[in-house]
């Protein structure tokens, strides 16, 4: 079963039909939730993991805008809930041309919560760097740290270097860090080349195991997510499930998202061909929740005349929510990756 942030679990209605909120108020309309998938269960797994067997480091990769940032906000969220003396930070890797020490370390700053990540010199960065992450373990009361690095295949030697130093810093201080770097396909392909080069340190450090994050795959997935929005809950102690708060006549009458999984993907399907995309349908995290989110609010009025979703309300969903722009995007920014990498080779 996938985990999602605000749940109280439950199909059924209280004896209320009002509303308990204004619909401005509501995380959807706000968009500060989350919801998960079988790929962020898969990846909350191989966190698990990694702690419970010592293994300091991994990489997730996978294509772009496929969910990977969301699913470093939901793994936080789910590990501050039920690891909460594990200290975790998000580093946001930034593009630069020249792979310098100083940025490096004012960007782990900032995500320890520096107030001036730019001051001082590198080794004063350093060892800023290690006294907050320090002080941060003191308050949690546990020598473990988890850093989730984005967009890591920006990353060089020299960053993996100096990300190895802050390792061994951390551990003559009895701070176990786990490193977890996330980025698009050519993450794994950094990877292998550090093992043609014989860099071991760096692999046995941070790359040990590996997990190719994906998106949606077939109707069990996306009946999976959907089935969060039936059974989470908000506000929290109601039964005043996502689904139910914007068609609750639907609701009433036994109407479950997750009962429209076939129709979400076949309309998915529809335009993935209809658009000529290539390769086979796999529905990144933002396009579905945002298809959902269209459905939903397209239904709001609608269900106060007992009309219920239907294929229609699907298919122009999905057609709005961008899910061909994006594909597009994407191929784009693999062209320009292979390039990138024929100049290098």
């Amino acid at each position: 079963m996938t985990r999602s942030i605000h749940r109280n679990s439950s199909d059924s209605s209280d004896s209320s039909d009002k509303r308990p909120i204004a619909r401005d108020l509501h995380p959807l309309e706000v968009g500060n939730y989350r919801i998960g998938t079988p790929a962020i269960e898969a990846f909350y797994d191989l966190v698990k993991s990694c702690m419970d067997h010592k293994i300091t480091g991994a990489l997730i990769y996978g294509p772009s805008r496929i969910g990977k940032t969301r699913a470093i906000e939901y793994l936080r969220l789910a590990m501050a809930h039920n690891f909460a003396k594990v200290t975790t930070y998000h580093v946001q890797a930034e593009h630069k041309p020249k792979h310098a020490e100083g940025p490096f370390f004012t960007s782990l700053l900032e995500a320890v919560g520096c107030p001036e990540p730019d001051k001082g010199s590198n080794p004063s960065k350093r060892l800023k760097l290690i006294d907050r992450i320090k002080d941060a373990c003191a308050r949690n009361g546990s020598g473990v740290v988890a850093m989730f690095f984005d967009e890591a295949q920006r990353y060089g030697e020299n960053e993996y270097e100096w990300l190895r130093d802050v390792h061994d810093h951390l551990d003559r201080i009895n701070i176990r860090l786990f490193t977890f770097l996330i980025g698009q396909e050519e993450l794994h392909a950094v990877k292998t080349a550090f093992q043609q080069a014989r860099k071991t340190q760096i692999v046995a450090r941070l790359m040990v195991e590996e997990l190719r994050f994906h998106g949606l795959r077939d109707p069990a997935d996306t009946a999976t997510c959907l089935q969060s929005y039936d059974t989470t809950c908000f506000p929290r102690g109601t039964d005043w499930s996502f689904t139910r708060f914007f068609i609750p006549n639907a609701v009433r009458s036994g109407y479950r998202l997750a009962h429209d999984a076939q129709l979400l993907w076949n309309a998915f399907e529809e335009v993935h061909n209809k658009n000529g995309l290539s390769g086979e349908l796999e529905i990144p995290m933002e396009s579905f929740a945002r298809a959902v989110e269209i459905m939903l609010k397209s239904c709001w009025d609608a269900d106060a005349k007992h009309e219920r979703p239907d294929q229609g309300r699907w298919v122009a969903a999905v057609k709005a929510c961008g899910y061909v722009q994006a594909r597009l995007a994407v191929r784009k920014e693999m062209a320009v990756a292979a390039g990138r990498f024929l100049e290098i080779a």
